[in-house]
């Protein structure tokens, strides 16, 4: 599995947990019943989907601050929501990624699943948030 392919699976357990509300144990029991990408994996993903849940107050207070006034985390889309809790996780926490990955990949994200306005959205925080690191 390529890392590009692991990240579009942290995206979707992400996104899963975003929208039912499930326990993260929950979700990845049920994905690693139903679901077999996690043989050809090299950790990524739990690490990714995880991490971003046991930091999820810090990953959302730098998304919060990075919004433009009158903007609250409510009102972004789930999608983009996802995408942008795993790249800003992926650039405080992954060293390994080049910041310029994590941003490509999370712009591409969205391409792939919402609208060029949220592409665009995702861009500018997490440009933001690189500059402001």
């Amino acid at each position: 599995m390529t890392r590009k392919e692991a990240r579009n699976q942290a995206f979707i357990l992400i996104f899963e947990k975003s929208i039912n509300g499930y326990e993260v144990n929950d979700i990845l029991e049920a994905a690693r019943d139903c679901r077999d990408f996690f043989e050809d994996d090299d950790g990524y993903i739990v690490k990714v989907f995880t991490g971003a849940f046991d930091n999820i107050e810090e990953i959302d207070a730098i998304i919060s601050d990075n919004l433009s006034s009158g903007w609250t985390i409510s009102r972004i889309s789930k999608v983009a929501l996802a995408v942008l809790r795993l790249a800003i996780y992926e650039i405080k926490y992954l060293d390994e990624i080049p910041e310029a990955v994590s941003i490509d990949e999370a712009v591409e994200l969205c391409k792939t699943y919402t609208t060029a306005e949220d592409a665009s959205f995702v861009n500018g925080i997490l440009g933001t948030v690189v500059r402001a690191k």
